[in-house]
């Protein structure tokens, strides 16, 4: 009985023991809270609207995945086909459809614009696309952003368009403020393709 008694008792005091070093633990950590993680947003959707200029039928790329990492294959739709010598202004913006009312991603890319930049890649027989000139464009730095594009058409043509959006990119690196993601670097926030077509 004694021992039973005894081992009761050491166990209650390793207990206390632990639950105090816990506490204390915990006590710390409050004191020396760890520093803020900045977390990459959830992006589910990508829209590219293409308005001629001078007047015509816009073209709307839109790449939509509402189950993120889910089983489900993302939605990726084009309005129609591109015309003929023609002057297209695009804009890309990026939103977070999970949650309600859907986050708008494209704020937060402009407000760290240093951080960020577009990339237009084509395949085929496309013409590149080109970073506007507009000043809302470029970053504090004078570096492009490239939420806003043009594509000039001429002849017919067809092939692939992928947008993607890095996450500090070296912007200095060579031919990178020219729309060329060789020497880029940094992560990818978001990456899509769509096949287009010039009619």
């Amino acid at each position: 009985m004694k021992t039973i008694q005894k081992s009761k008792q050491f166990r209650l005091y390793a207990l206390a023991v632990i639950t105090a070093l816990t506490f204390s633990s915990c006590s710390n950590d409050d004191d020396n809270p760890a520093p803020p993680v900045n977390e990459e947003e959830l992006i589910t959707t990508v829209t590219a609207v293409y308005t001629p200029a001078g007047g015509g039928t816009a073209v709307t790329l839109q790449y939509k995945d509402l189950d993120g990492e889910g089983a489900n294959p993302p939605q990726i739709t084009v309005s129609g086909p591109f015309s003929k010598n023609k002057t297209y202004n695009g804009t890309v913006t990026f939103k977070n459809e999970l949650v309600n009312p859907a986050e708008d991603i494209t704020a937060e890319i402009l407000e760290e614009a240093l951080d960020h930049q577009l990339f237009y890649q084509t395949t085929g027989t496309l013409n590149p696309f080109t970073y506007a000139t507009t000043s809302s464009n470029f970053d504090s730095n004078g570096k492009p952003i490239g939420l806003q594009s043009v594509f000039v058409t001429t002849e017919a043509a067809s092939g692939t368009l992928t947008i993607t959006l890095r996450h500090e990119p070296n912007k200095s690196g060579a031919n990178v403020a020219a729309g060329d993601i060789t020497n880029a670097a940094g992560s990818t926030d978001a990456e899509v393709s769509f096949s287009i077509s010039v009619q």
